[in-house]
């Protein structure tokens, strides 16, 4: 991949991807809703910054656009941002609002952008869509992650079933614990899961490692934390056996509080 869009690459998983792309040749541009954030990355790695909240469609418009201008196309575009707010059916409306045009609305506006010159364009075009284990699985101590997470992972795999023979290649990273902010912040603290992901949590640049490598072919799912693909395996066949594990979780969760 030589010319690639990060969002959310102003540190955690987005920073490591666009480290590595860089790394293995790419000229990338690098996102983020923080311009400071952006630009540091960017210097750091020769890359170039275009800031964006990628919740705003107008924004995302002007990053492809931007991005077109700059790299004279978009081989790759790595769908990252995301947010964790901690809570339950009782989280504010505006956050269960924020939380869905993050997590799940960024990825239509990137469709929207990029599909009219992408599809049949001749050669391959790559979305990343990074969602989260939570996608598959559920993060307890979060409704809203968890439910925008599971729709993030049901539109990239409406995306994939409806586009792969035009030319559109759609792969959904689902990572568990990840050493970032979103792990060892205050708001992931309030999640609940933290501990338990941390106790298997991998650092950011060996996420970037196992997406690399996953780009060189097509499996739709990308699991830097193999044990992933056995918990939705159980959770797809067994799934009143899944629950139960999870609500005893969710017990000891409370018990310790």
């Amino acid at each position: 991949m030589k010319r690639v869009v990060v969002t959310g690459a102003g540190g955690g998983i987005g920073a490591a991807l666009a480290r590595r792309f860089a790394a293995d040749g790419a000229r990338v541009v690098v996102s983020d809703i923080d311009p400071q954030r952006a630009e540091a990355v960017a210097a750091e790695i020769g890359g170039l910054a275009v800031a964006a909240d990628v919740s705003a469609e107008g924004d995302v418009v002007h990053l492809v656009e931007r991005s077109e201008d700059l790299l004279g196309g978009i081989d790759l575009f790595c769908s990252n941002a995301g947010v964790l707010t901690p809570g339950d059916e009782n989280t504010p409306d505006e956050l269960w609002q924020r939380d869905f045009g993050v997590n799940v609305m960024s990825h239509v506006h990137v469709t929207r952008a990029l599909l009219p010159t992408w599809l049949d364009a001749g050669t391959p075009k790559r979305l990343l869509l990074t969602v989260s284990a939570a996608g598959l699985l559920t993060l307890l101590g979060s409704a809203s992650y968890s439910v925008t997470k599971h729709a993030a992972l049901a539109y990239a795999e409406w995306l994939r079933a409806t586009y792969a023979h035009r030319g559109l290649v759609v792969q959904a990273l689902c990572p568990q614990g990840v050493r970032t902010d979103m792990l060892t912040g205050g708001n992931a603290r309030g999640s609940g899961s933290a501990a338990l992901l941390a106790e298997g949590a991998l650092e950011p640049a060996a996420v970037a490692d196992v997406v690399a490598g996953a780009l060189e072919g097509n499996e739709f799912l990308i699991l830097p934390h193999p044990e992933v693909r056995d918990y939705y395996a159980l959770r797809a066949t067994e799934p009143d056996r899944w629950l139960g594990g999870m609500n005893k979780m969710q017990r000891g969760f409370e018990a310790k509080r």
